[in-house]
């Protein structure tokens, strides 16, 4: 009977050094994960530039072999530790883990470098965890939180940015012509959008007075299109700024789900006991 029960410790001190950021030893893992994905991305980087990759090609592989090991040992231990591991393979952290270590992978597969290598970078999202910013992590529930709030108005906005955008280069295409460079509805379309954003690109631009005078009320508009879906989405921020819930960075061992609230003691999802003794 006792071996079940040092078994089932050794991996809840698992769990909390691999999933926690509160503990010291999970700080201390997840900044040298962190320092491990910098270096990755880092490497990737500088396998893009011809001369090195000629002169270091097998530094490179070898670093790039050793930090898919790595990734490859986490993300299995990551399983281990969990006592639903779909709940970890399926979640936005899991799929991001899988993809940044599979690219090594399906190199020796398909041949040549594989496109996702730069979802590493989207490892780093975990910094938010390793210095347990929870101000910061409820900052970005309230932003996420105004976001889907001030969807439906944003997309009607920008259905309507759409209808101007195809009638003002309907209207372009009708004054300066083919001659002029504005060969199309679509071409003359896309330049209105450019216009519209205050890109500027450069590649097509209005020769006639009229043409001109036009460019210039879409440049002009093009400032009031900008600020209009910051105002939204600040409104609702302000809006929802008495509702934040303060959250710490506990993930629960049974189920994955994080998000508690400080000093809880069982998980709001599966209910069962965050801090197992």
């Amino acid at each position: 009977m006792k071996e079940p029960e040092k078994k089932l410790d050794w991996k809840h001190r698992l769990h909390e050094i691999i999933y926690e950021a509160d503990t010291r030893m999970g700080r201390a893992f997840d900044i040298v994960l962190l320092i491990f994905i910098l270096f990755s991305i880092a490497l990737v980087m500088l396998e893009s530039v011809a001369d090195l990759n000629r002169t270091y090609y097998m530094e490179f592989y070898i670093a790039e072999w050793i930090i898919t090991a790595i990734f490859t040992i986490e993300y299995i231990l990551r399983i281990i530790t969990i006592n639903r591991p779909k709940k970890y393979i399926f979640s936005f952290y899991g799929l991001v883990d899988l993809l940044s270590t599979l690219p090594s992978y399906i190199a020796i597969i398909f041949g040549g470098h594989n496109m996702l290598f730069a979802v590493r970078a989207l490892r780093l999202l975990r910094i938010f965890r390793i210095l347990k910013i929870t101000r910061y992590i409820g900052e970005s529930d309230k932003l996420i939180r105004a976001l889907k709030n001030s969807q439906p108005k944003i997309l009607v906005f920008l259905f309507a940015v759409i209808i101007i955008s195809i009638i003002m280069g309907s209207v372009m295409f009708l004054v300066e012509g083919p001659e002029n460079g504005f060969t199309s509805i679509p071409l003359s379309i896309y330049w209105c959008i450019v216009t519209l954003t205050t890109v500027g690109f450069g590649d097509i631009h209005p020769i006639t007075p009229l043409g001109q005078f036009v460019a210039s009320f879409i440049m002009i508009m093009g400032y009031g299109i900008i600020a209009v879906p910051t105002g939204i989405v600040s409104a609702e921020i302000t809006k929802g700024a008495h509702k934040g819930i303060p959250h710490n960075t506990q993930v629960c061992p049974h189920c994955n789900e994080t998000k508690h609230l400080d000093n809880a003691e069982f998980c709001h999802n599966c209910g069962n006991r965050l801090n197992e003794k």
